[in-house]
């Protein structure tokens, strides 16, 4: 299944980004654990799941049905700028002072690609049974062809305007070129923000965010498509947010941060996540959520930190935000194998009752969760502890 490019409408938005390769397990010695962060993490790739559910098709359009299930979940795609901002936060976080380069690389590669390859296989299988495009649009390239393959597996695939490369094999695995572009720079961007004068950070903050809501003007007069892939798809757009997260940590960690109640950034966030369909389109892809995402994963890091008990601090939370990374990255292709062993039409729904409509959903969401466990725990963290540079020592989880 491939992503439909968004209308003049409504913000149709792609696979969201990658969750917790942005943000691992671990804490800078002396800075306090963070599990709140852990645990919104689960919370934000369930919004990703339910928009997957949506584009499904599986209740008929205009149904009571779909209109709740697009009321909760249409705007999904805010969990990638929540991904790119809590990147660059918890990195910041939990650098060392004296990381070398190469170290920072390849334990950042350790995170991501032991999922990525895999979940690459499997889309690659999902095309070959006929769950996935065998060709792209418009005369594009096939799904299984190198023009596809190669830069999907490189991660280096959002760099490209063409839709059929960006979403190309495990669609979601976009938002990993990003985070693989950030993960380049952070070495380099630490060091600079390093030099950065402690009053200086604010001004910072608040220039980046500007830069993020000043990027829809840029793309005045140009193609909704070409716009879409801009603002929402090409890594260099997408680092302010990872920047903005840097900084952001910064400020927490120099005790500035003002006195922001989680519960107040969670209800603005809300409002502006209800807002986005009455907005402009190009706002809605990143600007509309980046102030309230801003506030919230301060907020709930200061929380963690003075010892105030979160609801994303619980243990099943956490638990549930440990795999959240695994969740992401096979929860598309749990849906697209089951639409296409469930003989699911390409552009309707198949006509099932609202009961059971309800209990597929719910059945997808346990292959989904069951998928991601042995992804986690076959794969991601043992491959993690193993390509990591130095022996693996126990930290504080986020």
């Amino acid at each position: 299944m491939t992503e439909a490019l968004p209308d003049a409408g409504r913000p149709s938005v792609p696979p969201a980004a990658e969750p917790a390769g942005a943000a691992e397990s671990a804490g800078a010695p002396g800075r306090g654990r963070l599990p709140s962060l852990t645990g919104l993490r689960f919370a934000a790739a369930f919004l990703v799941f339910g928009f997957h559910l949506q584009i499904a098709h599986l209740f008929p359009a205009r149904s009571e049905g779909d209109h709740v299930l697009s009321l909760l979940f249409g705007h999904g795609a805010i969990g990638v700028s929540f991904f790119f901002i809590l990147s660059g936060f918890v990195l910041t976080w939990s650098a060392g002072p004296r990381d070398p380069v190469r170290r920072v690389w390849r334990n950042r590669a350790a995170k991501i690609f032991p999922n990525h390859l895999v979940t690459a296989l499997a889309a690659l299988a999902a095309v070959a049974a006929g769950a996935g495009a065998a060709a792209g649009a418009a005369g594009g390239p096939g799904a299984a062809s190198p023009e596809v393959v190669v830069p999907n597996l490189l991660l280096v695939q959002s760099w490209s305007p063409n839709p059929d490369v960006y979403f190309g094999l495990n669609t979601v695995s976009w938002s990993l070129s990003c985070e693989a572009f950030f993960y380049l720079l952070f070495p380099f961007l630490l060091r600079g923000l390093a030099r950065l004068d402690r009053r200086a950070l604010w001004p910072a903050a608040i220039v980046l965010t500007a830069v993020v809501w000043c990027l829809p003007l840029a793309t005045a007069g140009w193609s909704e498509a070409t716009a879409y892939w801009f603002l929402y798809v090409l890594p260099a757009t997408r680092l302010a947010e990872f920047c903005l997260g840097m900084a952001l940590a910064r400020i927490v960690a120099s005790g500035q941060w003002f006195r922001c109640p989680a519960w107040a950034a969670g209800l603005l966030l809300v409002g502006a996540y209800a807002s986005i369909g009455y907005l402009p389109v190009r706002l809605g892809y990143v600007a509309v959520t980046v102030v309230p995402l801003a506030l919230l994963i301060p907020a709930l890091a200061s929380a963690d930190l003075g010892g105030r008990r979160t609801l994303w601090a619980t243990r099943w939370a956490v638990l549930l935000g440990e795999v959240s990374f695994a969740f992401y990255m096979v929860h598309q292709l749990v849906i697209r194998f089951a639409v296409k062993a469930l003989h699911v039409p390409a552009a309707e729904a198949p006509g099932w009752s609202v009961p059971v409509v309800i209990a597929v959903q719910f059945a997808l969401l346990a292959a989904a969760l069951t998928a991601a466990a042995l992804l986690w725990r076959i794969v991601e963290r043992p491959l993690n502890n193993r390509l990591r540079s130095a022996p693996a020592r126990r930290v504080p989880a986020i």
